[in-house]
């Protein structure tokens, strides 16, 4: 035996760890996850075999960990194993980087808070650095990832067809999206040869996530719900389908839309997608869900010391220690959801060591008992005889379904005499074919065989007086016809080509005689199909013609001289017109004075609290809601108030997120306009200066709109960071900030919002409010109209447009008299 050298073992183990594109891409992005980025761009070329690029603006490496950030075993998450007891990082294993370098060639740019420049690092196969050089980038890492598989050709190779490049592509895809609803908060983006497939801005919380994930269309039909146990501890969130929710709009015949979280970590577990798709389709009496998987958000949290991760490289799957209790947990959040089924609705019997049998006849707490690890593999499919004949009454002695009460021995079971029909007495059998009471078939009749009997094709001069003749067959289309059949039952298992390519063989070698033998029979049949088709063409000649209606003339059109006639004539002929016929009308049941109550109860439902909005119904067509606030009947539009809400909340508390720029601004009173704004900006809150001297400004009226400013330690005053996501933002903005201060007198953020950041906000605003359901409930409209009132007031009530709220319909009538008058002028 011989020692294999460092660099084939190296290889063999990273061609596990990185199998895919996707691996590459995933563990990329869990680096930066780990690193605190809030930003991850992926950028793939050829998709992803030529290059796999992925940046985020996270902490960094430091310059002391660069030489040894892609050394095997080399990590920051965890010193020793017990640390995966408490482990909350996505790696531990410090194997991703060093396996990808294995593989393909690596560059890593990374840049920390503390340091001036970002730095590129070129490594080897090993992992270790070659070379590196300044570089451009601001805060963060990007690693670049070229040339992938280089060293295993065949896995390169199987990756050079087209359909699985997609396939990996579309895999990527899922992963993002994947993320994008585990952490709302995450901007992500996916770029193939330098043109965006899929991207998601940042988002306020978990619902806003799969909205820009899933849509609204589907988001509607989820519902959130939330579940807490202590003993174990286990902790369920996320979003189901609504119950009786269309299932062509929650649920895909695909698992890429159930979302599964264990401890914020993806993945895929087969025993809770049992559960989820069960519990599901249960609520369906047709099959149209049965083979379909629900869109889901299932997030598990239990103790870190109960999960093993370390299971597969990709860490997709992991192994729980109270996997029976978490999934009671889950199914008792699906029943509380769907309700539970009893074995009479579904046509089975449960085994007693089932919990569903458990829940349905209350002998233990949903909570508290023990789930297998697949509820659809413990049931026992049986249906007794009370289903079949719903007449006769059975006793608890004597049902089958009782399994649990009767003493059945092994040997009657295995023989089937365990389970007896309390009328007959026989045995029950598992399946019972029942035969129609119509005419009994003919022993000698053959029946034919749907998928070996091919039909003979009919042509148009086959159909005649709306009767269809059947073509007749060739002397090689019968052999052929009977052939077919005798091969499939000899080889089953033959393809189509097989088969065709026997028949033909078999009628090659056919002899001469079985040969004249079907030239006779496709005789007869040509003889009786010319038969069937002159009986069928002398028929039509005996019949009487049908009469045709008259043809309607064509009118000739005047001639100018009659035209003439018509219009300057003493007497102009009166054309008499045929009176219409009355159109269809039917009463519409209408009380003004019902109405009139039903709007003063609207408005006094609060007793002696005053008098403010109340919603009455909703505009279908509209998307909008009649509101009555006192004798006024209006229309209200909730999407305008969700716009404005959403504004004045973005003005007051939005933070831009400030990038470090390469090279500082320096900010001099002549750029400022003045001694006076330097003296303000000096004057504005600052933290305690860092060890290199320098003074960072802290005011939130300046962090806020995306400035960081940096008193050096020469006392001059620069612009280290600015945000990029509004344009042109510039040292005039940090004016318009100062003079809000010094002019003003402005003490919060929202009075400093320089022009350039409220237009952004306002685009924000509409952004985010064409995301919201198109349909409403009451409830939330409600809501929506109470935060109008306690935000906004009574004189904010436009939108970020300026067009209003409310538009005034008509006035409520006090009195019969009045509400005639007001309909006094409609009548005719």
């Amino acid at each position: 035996m011989k020692q294999l050298p460092p660099d084939t073992v190296r290889l063999l183990s990273s061609s596990q760890v990185i199998t895919s594109i996707g691996n590459v891409v995933k563990e990329l992005m869990e680096n930066s996850l780990d690193a605190g980025a809030s930003s991850i761009d992926v950028k793939l070329e050829n998709f992803g075999l030529d290059r796999i690029e992925v940046r985020d603006n996270g902490d960094g490496v430091k310059a002391a960990d660069a030489p040894v950030m892609a050394v095997r075993h080399f990590t920051s998450k965890i010193s020793g194993h017990e640390d995966l007891e408490r482990l909350e990082t996505y790696g531990f294993r410090g194997e991703a980087l060093g396996s990808i370098c294995a593989v393909a060639e690596v560059t890593v740019t990374t840049k920390t808070e503390e340091e001036d420049i970002s730095t590129q690092y070129t490594l080897d196969l090993t992992g270790a650095v070659v070379s590196q050089k300044p570089s451009h980038l601001g805060q963060g890492t990007t690693v670049s990832v070229a040339k992938l598989f280089k060293n295993v050709p065949v896995r390169r190779q199987f990756f050079s067809s087209t359909k699985r490049r997609k396939e990996e592509l579309r895999k990527v895809q899922d992963l993002l999206m994947a993320y994008a609803v585990l952490k709302p908060e995450l901007r992500l983006t996916l770029a193939h040869n330098k043109v965006v497939v899929w991207q998601k801005a940042k988002m306020a919380d978990v619902r806003s996530g799969l909205l820009a994930v899933l849509g609204s269309s589907c988001v509607a039909h989820l519902l959130p719900c939330h579940q807490r146990q202590d003993q174990p501890e286990i902790v369920l969130d996320g979003f189901f389908p609504k119950p009786g929710a269309d299932p062509s709009s929650t649920s895909s015949s695909t698992p890429e839309k159930t979302f599964i979280f264990i401890n914020n970590r993806p993945v895929q577990h087969k025993e809770i997608m049992k559960l989820l798709r069960h519990r599901y389709s249960a609520q369906y009496s047709d099959d149209a869900a049965r083979h379909r998987y629900p869109i889901v958000l299932l997030k598990v949290a239990v103790p870190p010391s109960s999960v093993d991760v370390n299971l597969t490289p990709d860490k997709t799957q992991v192994l729980l220690h109270n996997k029976e209790a978490v999934l009671t947990a889950v199914e008792a959040l699906l029943v509380s959801l769907y309700g539970f089924r009893s074995p009479a609705e579904e046509g089975t019997f449960l085994s007693p060591s089932s919990p569903l049998q458990a829940e349905s006849t209350g002998s233990a707490d949903v909570s508290n008992c023990s789930s297998s690890s697949s509820v659809a593999d413990d049931w026992i499919v049986s249906r007794g005889p009370a289903e079949l004949q719903p007449d006769h009454e059975t006793t608890a002695e004597t049902s089958p379904g009782r399994l649990e009460d009767a003493n059945i021995s092994a040997e009657d079971w295995s023989r089937g005499t365990a389970l007896t029909d309390p009328v007959s007495g026989e045995p029950l059998r598992p399946v019972v074919i029942q035969s129609g009471s119509g005419e009994a078939r003919s022993p000698t009749k053959k029946t034919l065989n749907a998928v070996t009997e091919k039909r003979a094709a009919l042509t148009v001069y086959d159909m005649i007086s709306n009767r269809a003749a059947r073509a007749p067959l060739s002397p090689a289309a019968l052999f052929e016809k009977e052939a077919r059949a005798e091969v499939l039952r000899e080889r089953p298992a033959a393809g189509l080509r097989d088969v065709s390519a026997a028949v033909q063989e078999r009628w090659k070698n056919l002899p001469e005689e079985d040969r004249k033998k079907y030239e006779e029979k496709a005789k007869r049949s040509v003889e009786h199909y010319d038969r069937r088709t002159k009986l069928a063409s002398a028929e039509p000649a005996e019949r009487t013609p049908r009469p045709k209606p008259p043809a309607q003339k064509r009118k000739a059109p005047l001639s100018n001289q009659q035209l003439l006639d018509e219009l300057f004539s003493a007497r102009p002929q009166k054309k008499t017109k045929t009176p219409a016929p009355p159109k269809p009308s039917r009463p519409l049941p209408c009380s003004v004075a019902a109405l009139r109550l039903r709007l003063r109860r609207l408005s006094a439902q609060s007793g002696a609290a005053p008098r403010g909005l109340r919603l009455v119904n909703r505009l279908a067509s509209q998307s909008a809601w009649v509101a009555v606030c006192g004798r006024r009947l209006m229309v209200l539009n909730s999407f305008r108030v969700e716009e404005a809400l959403l504004f004045q909340r973005l003005l007051e508390n939005h933070v831009l997120p400030a990038v470090s720029l390469q090279k500082p601004l320096q900010v001099t009173a002549g750029s400022l306009g003045g001694a006076e704004y330097v003296e303000t900006l000096c004057s504005m809150e600052k933290r305690p200066a860092d060890l290199s001297g320098g003074v960072v400004f802290s005011d939130p009226r300046l962090v806020a709109n995306g400035f960081r400013i940096q008193l050096a330690t020469d006392r001059h005053l620069e612009v280290t960071a600015m945000a990029d996501c509004v344009p042109f933002l510039g040292v005039e903005d940090l004016k318009e900030i100062l003079t809000a201060v010094l002019h003003r007198k402005a003490s919060g953020v929202r009075e400093c919002r320089p022009l350039k950041v409220t237009n952004y906000l306002q685009a924000e605003a509409v952004r985010l409010a064409r995301q919201l359901p198109a349909n409403a409930s009451r409830d939330d409209v409600e809501e929506t109209v109470r935060r109008m009132e306690r935000q906004l007031g009574e004189t904010g009530r436009t939108c970020v447009h300026g067009r209003p709220f409310l538009h005034h319909l008509t006035d409520v009538p006090s009195s019969d008299e009045e509400a005639k008058a007001l309909l006094r002028p409609l009548e005719l």
